[in-house]
């Protein structure tokens, strides 16, 4: 019997007009709380993204690729980077590559360069509700760090993302929410890392969790239970092999439709 039910965002369960159903998700919802099932929100967003489409829901939520977990307005754990090795990525990126539009993540606020491109800054903006414009990130600001993002210039950095990976093999790990969208995070960390550690506090087990992606950085969540789907509309052929099942797709509210179909239903 399902008793947690974990989805991605982007393209899963946020339509491309980044909208959801509300009427019918705040019904869902509602049932899914008297059955006793848990609803994660697992995505790459910073939480207060994520809290600001959930509202004051008593929810839980993996962000920032499994970095971060809480449980409604609480934060019950988190994992950070050694400082010395987020320093050297940071200069590698900033210094010997000349690359300056990139978002620092930190668990307090995201900051990026005061001297970068508006549009760069509007987009930033969409996606990071507590963020900080600074001067430079020498030093960098006093907070902890879970997450480097960037989108990769394919006319200025072709090979931005397989060098940085190439350079720091052992320290990081490179996985995309998107085309070119590209987070560094550490090895290990992970949606399904995040989610095994929630199970556990919970008292539950992977056959007891469905799951749904539709990107790189949803393989190892997919891969954790055998009630996963892949996103009809994901464009990476490892989704669809690491998932189980496939769903309708994210603007057809495939999440939504699952959910009502195969959880709901079948508990009556």
């Amino acid at each position: 019997m399902i008793k947690a039910i974990a989805t991605d965002m982007d393209g899963t369960f946020l339509t491309d007009e980044k909208t959801f159903d509300e009427p019918r998700f705040e019904r869902i919802f509602q049932q899914l709380k008297e059955q006793n099932i848990a609803f994660i929100a697992a995505s790459g967003n910073q939480y207060a993204k994520l809290r600001s489409i959930f509202g004051e829901r008593e929810m839980y939520f993996v962000g920032e690729n499994g970095a971060v977990l809480y449980h409604g307005g609480e934060r019950i754990d988190y994992h950070a980077f050694d400082q010395t090795i987020y320093r050297d990525v940071i200069d590698y990126l900033v210094k010997a590559r000349e690359y300056k539009e990139i978002i620092v993540c930190g668990l307090n606020s995201a900051y990026i360069l005061k001297d970068t491109p508006q549009a760069f800054k509007e987009n930033v903006h969409f996606y990071y509700r507590q963020l900080e414009e600074v001067e430079s990130f020498e030093p960098l600001p006093e907070d902890e760090f879970v997450k480097i993002a960037f989108n990769v210039n394919r006319e200025t950095h072709p090979t931005l993302d397989k060098d940085i990976a190439q350079r720091f093999e052992d320290e990081i790990k490179l996985v995309s929410s998107g085309h070119d969208s590209i987070d560094v995070i550490q090895p290990g960390v992970t949606k399904g890392f995040a989610l095994q550690r929630l199970l556990q506090k919970l008292g539950l087990t992977t056959d007891e969790l469905m799951t749904f992606g539709d990107a790189n950085n949803d393989l190892d969540m997919l891969q954790l239970t055998p009630h996963s789907y892949a996103m009809g509309n994901a464009k990476d052929e490892d989704v669809f092999e690491a998932a189980q099942h496939v769903a309708p797709s994210n603007n057809e509210q495939g999440v939504l439709h699952i959910i009502d179909e195969v959880v709901l239903n079948s508990a009556h």
